[in-house]
């Protein structure tokens, strides 16, 4: 029945106190005709204030705030799920909210509300205050993400549009964030909070306020240690990259504090922290850079050297990054020496045929971008080698001196247990070409470039399907592009320039002087082999299969 226009403003009034009324979800089968009038009631109230104008009169304010505060602001129950890593989305069904059904119905018109354009924020901000704010925050500890999401959206709005909230609001969050670090390390809502924290931080104004800054340094660096870092990974290191697009210095402390925090022995963690430090570095200045380049490649040589394949590979991409490998030629002399160990190792003994395949071309770009340095950091990688055995070779021997020593001052009889404590022996002697040449074999790798790296490798392990292949992934182009922070998002790829024919040739040349002992990384047909032994000519039987004779 239609209601005349004069007194549908008391009637609004009278279906909000109607919506007040609470029912039981617990109990489907209770007050099923209660809950169906309620229900209805809310669908003509949301419709009411979508359709009509001027409907939002001062007495309303405070009946719809009540409203809203009676059907929401309720004690969270315990968690049912695991919480933290624990909990995996495929076993783990979220648990959701039994009265979702008149919840969901009044998140809708209180958003409806806020969003009228007859809503007086002046006259609003009496009944949402600082305290309604609190009550709201603590429902992101709500286990249903439905609810989640729909205070998400009303926080913001609130944010929006209460300009003298706006501090109290982020205060209250740092608390939230507070609690959760250093205390419970157990809530729901952190990545919601970080959704809205996100768009907050867009909107920041230059300079950065000191507050912004130690938001930054005292809240969102330590929740990186926290052990479910998983559950709102993505949403945390957007935040990080906002304040560092609006203020390039802080890259500095960003970076050293992801270092403080980084994981000892939880690889997946180790994996997104790789992934959140190479958008840093996306943004980074090369100033910046310079200041923090030997603790970051320190890490990542040690990266690098994991067993786990996965945490290897991913720190390898950086090499497919055009910007992070524009950083490092300017930067040359000082990161190859850190991370070259830790490629030149892995070369050989990891057991993971991909990154074997991923370490050579990082090894040949950096021979690509300075040969010089390349040589020169190889020679002292050789001669720390050498110097190495001879000192495990003299501390042994004055090990040996001091028990004959001993001997004779005890007339050749040694206190009891004494001869067990024996050190262990020194390596056996370094032979100078078993510290190969690495440049021979990055030059003859692009041989059997046309191999499929699927194959089982020589201990019988087949390679992870889903690791990169990486043999013939394009490198960025040194020197291709500008030293800009602001080339963030768009990574242009090349095909990698290892040359092909001369290559080879070089490398027969090497063989052919008699170099001993050089591994070739690469299947060469072995008829090549022989006829190299043999010292015959090329020219005799032709290339091998699969490799292009115009050096392509």
């Amino acid at each position: 029945m239609e209601i005349p226009p004069a007194e549908r403003p008391q009637l609004f009034l009278k279906k909000l106190h109607q919506c007040s009324v609470l029912f039981d979800f617990n109990d489907a089968n209770s007050e099923l005709k209660g809950k169906q009038i309620k229900t209805q009631a809310l669908h003509e109230l949301l419709e009411y204030i979508t359709t009509q104008r001027g409907v939002i009169t001062d007495n309303v304010y405070p009946e719809v705030v009540k409203m809203f505060a009676t059907n929401l602001f309720r004690s969270i129950p315990p968690p049912v799920n695991p919480t933290g890593d624990a909990y995996d989305p495929e076993e783990d069904e979220p648990v959701l909210e039994l009265a979702w059904p008149h919840l969901k119905i009044v998140y809708e018109f209180f958003l409806r509300f806020v969003e009228s354009p007859d809503f007086n924020t002046n006259l609003a901000k009496r009944y949402i205050d600082q305290n309604f704010v609190l009550n709201l925050l603590e429902l992101f500890d709500s286990e249903d993400p439905r609810e989640r999401d729909f205070l998400k959206t009303t926080l913001h709005r609130i944010y929006g549009k209460f300009l003298n909230l706006r501090a109290p609001i982020r205060r209250s969050i740092n608390n939230v964030f507070f609690h959760f670090i250093y205390e419970t390390e157990r809530h729901n809502g952190i990545a919601e909070l970080l959704e809205i924290l996100g768009s907050i931080i867009n909107g920041f104004a230059l300079p950065l306020k000191e507050e912004h800054k130690t938001f930054l340094l005292r809240v969102l660096i330590p929740l990186h240690k926290v052990k479910s870092l998983s559950m709102y990974h993505p949403q945390l290191a957007y935040c990080v990259v906002q304040f560092l697009e609006k203020d390039a210095s802080l890259a500095e402390e960003v970076v050293r504090g992801l270092l403080k925090y980084w994981p000892k022995v939880n690889s997946p963690k180790e994996v997104m922290f790789l992934s959140e430090m190479e958008e840093v570095l996306d943004v980074i200045d090369p100033a910046e850079f310079q200041k923090i380049q030997v603790p970051l490649f320190q890490q990542l040589a040690r990266c690098i050297n994991s067993q786990h394949f996965q945490v290897a590979e991913r720190a390898l991409m950086y090499w497919n990054n055009e910007y992070i490998v524009n950083l490092m030629s300017d930067n040359l002399g000082v990161i190859l020496p850190i991370v070259f160990p830790a490629l030149y190792t892995n070369s050989r003994q990891h057991w993971n045929r991909t990154i074997h395949a991923m370490v050579y071309n990082a090894l040949k770009l950096f021979m690509e971008i300075n040969p010089d340095v390349f040589d020169e950091t190889m020679r002292q990688y050789k001669q720390r080698k050498l110097d190495e055995r001879q000192y495990l070779v003299e501390r042994y021997d004055h090990w040996l001196q001091l028990r004959a020593k001993a001997e004779q001052n005890a007339h050749g009889k040694l206190p009891d247990g004494f001869e067990n404590d024996v050190p262990t022996p020194p390596p056996p002697p370094v032979n100078e070409a078993d510290i190969v040449d690495i440049t021979v074999d990055l030059e003859a790798v692009t041989i059997d470039a046309e191999v499929p790296l699927s194959e089982l490798d020589e201990s019988g392990i087949e390679r992870v399907p889903m690791a990169d292949p990486g043999m013939d992934r394009p490198f960025p182009e040194v020197g291709s592009m500008e030293h800009s922070p602001g080339g963030t998002n768009l990574h242009s790829r090349r095909k990698s320039a290892l040359p092909g024919a001369d290559a080879f040739r070089r490398w027969v040349h090497r063989v052919a002087d008699g170099m001993p002992g050089l591994p070739l990384h690469g299947a060469v047909d072995p008829t090549v082999l022989r006829d190299l032994q043999a010292h015959r000519s090329l020219d005799d039987t032709g290339f091998p299969a699969g490799v292009p004779q115009d050096g392509s």
